[in-house]
């Protein structure tokens, strides 16, 4: 039974970046920028909608750490952007 909530999890996971890239490529917008801050949106929505009610099985408490990985490359091209919207000389 774990399995089964695991390989739908996976499979759920692995269709929704796939269909990101397919969303991208037709807007003409595929960027590696987007392409990962689409599928860290899809993750941590799959992640939740799957999320059990009562036990979290061990597999699930791992993925803390994908999330926070996630996060902190997101959290660095926000930066990223900003800097390169900002003009020269405004900081530093």
């Amino acid at each position: 039974m774990a399995i089964a909530h695991r390989l739908r999890f996976v499979h759920a996971t692995v269709a929704w970046g796939l269909g990101a890239v397919l969303i991208l490529t037709l807007l003409e917008a595929l960027s590696y920028e987007l392409l990962f801050v689409t599928t860290l949106i899809g993750f941590l929505v799959i992640t939740e909608l799957t999320a059990p009610f009562s036990i979290s099985p061990a597999w699930r408490r791992r993925l803390l750490y994908v999330i926070v990985l996630g996060l902190a490359v997101f959290g660095y091209i926000v930066v990223r952007r900003i800097l390169e919207i900002l003009p020269p000389g405004v900081i530093g």
